[in-house]
C-alpha cells in the first residue's frame, strides 16, 4: 500500500500510518479466510465466519474484499500490477507481448506464486475445481486482466492493444489451465513445473508473431 497521493492531501506520517493499518487489516482478513478455506473448503465458509476469525466486523471484510470470491483470489491486484508494469517498463525494441512473456516466464521459473506450478498449490487448485462460484470469478478476473493489459499496451503505442491483450491472456490461461488439469489428473507436479515455463514462452511467442 502507498500513501494517499490525491491533490490537497498533505504527505506526512498520518496517511502512511493509515494505509499501513489498512494493509494490516486486509492481510489479517486474507489470512483468516485462507485458513478457513483450507480446512473446510470455499463454499462451506461464510463471510461472517471469516470476520469473526479475523476479529473484524462483517462490513470491514467487504470494505477490503467486495466479494467473497475476492478473498480467495486476493493476489489478483498484485498480479495485474506486476504485469502492467512489465509492459510499461519494457526495454526499447521489445513489444508489449514479449515483455509480458518474459515477465511470466521469469516468474514461473522462479516458482513465484501464483505464476508457477508448485506442488503445494494442488489443494488450492482442487478448491477452484470444486466451486462453480470460484470458476466464474476466475473467468471474470481473466476478462478484467485483459482490459487492464490492453490499457497498458495502448498507453505504450501497441497496435490493436485489445486484440494483443486478449490473445496473450487467452494463451497464458490456456497453458496454465492445461498444466493444472494435468497435475490434478495425477501427473508429477515437478515434471509439469519443469515444462511449464517453456510452454508459456512458446505460446506467448506465437502471439507476439501474430500481433507484431
Amino acid at each position: 500500500m502507498v500513501a494517499d497521493g490525491r491533490p490537497g492531501v498533505p504527505a506526512g506520517p498520518h496517511p502512511g500510518r493509515r494505509e499501513r493499518k489498512k494493509a494490516e487489516i486486509r492481510q489479517r482478513i486474507s489470512d483468516a479466510a485462507t485458513a478457513l478455506f483450507r480446512d473446510r473448503g470455499f463454499d462451506q465458509v461464510s463471510v461472517s465466519e471469516i470476520a469473526e476469525a479475523a476479529d473484524v466486523a462483517r462490513p470491514t471484510v467487504f470494505a477490503h474484499f467486495p466479494r467473497k470470491e475476492d478473498l480467495f483470489f486476493d493476489r489478483y491486484p498484485e498480479v495485474a500490477g506486476q504485469l502492467t508494469r512489465a509492459i510499461a517498463e519494457r526495454a526499447a525494441g521489445h513489444s508489449a507481448v514479449s515483455a509480458l512473456r518474459d515477465a511470466l516466464v521469469a516468474a514461473a521459473e522462479a516458482g513465484q506464486a501464483p505464476y508457477g506450478m508448485q506442488a503445494d498449490m494442488i489443494g488450492w487448485w482442487r478448491t477452484v475445481a470444486g466451486s462453480r462460484a470460484l470458476q466464474a470469478r476466475a473467468r471474470e478476473l481473466a476478462d478484467q486482466l485483459t482490459t487492464e493489459l490492453a490499457q497498458a499496451m495502448a498507453a505504450t503505442g501497441t497496435a490493436e492493444p485489445e486484440l494483443a491483450a486478449a490473445l496473450a491472456v487467452t494463451a497464458w490461461r490456456t497453458v496454465h489451465l492445461q498444466a493444472i488439469r494435468t497435475i490434478l489428473a495425477g501427473e508429477d507436479a515437478a515434471t509439469v513445473a519443469a515444462q511449464y515455463p517453456r510452454r508459456i514462452r512458446s505460446a506467448l511467442s506465437a502471439v507476439d508473431q501474430i500481433t507484431s
